[in-house]
């Protein structure tokens, strides 16, 4: 259990650097975006820090993640992300539900497995 941890840590961490480093950098173009998923992205680049911001925690967890540290902080904070992108890809762009699956059933996992950590939160004092 403990490899099937790192790998899928691994794997998520470099999933969330592949989608966050290419939008600071300007590394890939941007395709075309129609029907609901342009009207989605409208929203987000509307409100000018929040596009940025969740790439930056996107940013900040991938690392996180690939060199583990701090990764149980790292999984609660990138969750609101995950289900997101979920439901999105869920209700508006289907084409990509493979991935947001994966991203959401990896933090999930991970957050099964870091259950030791979070207990203290939920400690009745």
């Amino acid at each position: 259990m403990k490899t099937a941890t790192t790998i899928i840590r691994i794997l998520f961490g470099a999933l969330l650097l592949f989608g966050s480093i290419p939008y600071f950098l300007n590394l890939l173009p941007q395709p075309e975006l129609t029907g609901g998923m342009k009207i989605f992205m409208d929203g987000l680049q509307a409100a000018i820090y929040l596009l940025p911001f969740i790439k930056l925690v996107e940013l900040i967890c991938g690392i996180s993640f690939i060199i583990n540290r701090f990764a149980p902080l790292a999984t609660i904070l990138i969750f609101p992300i995950a289900i997101n992108i979920f439901g999105v890809h869920l209700f508006i762009a289907t084409q990509g539900l493979p991935v947001a699956l994966f991203v959401l059933l990896a933090n999930l996992f991970l957050a099964f497995r870091y259950k030791e950590h979070y207990k203290s939160l939920f400690a009745v004092k």
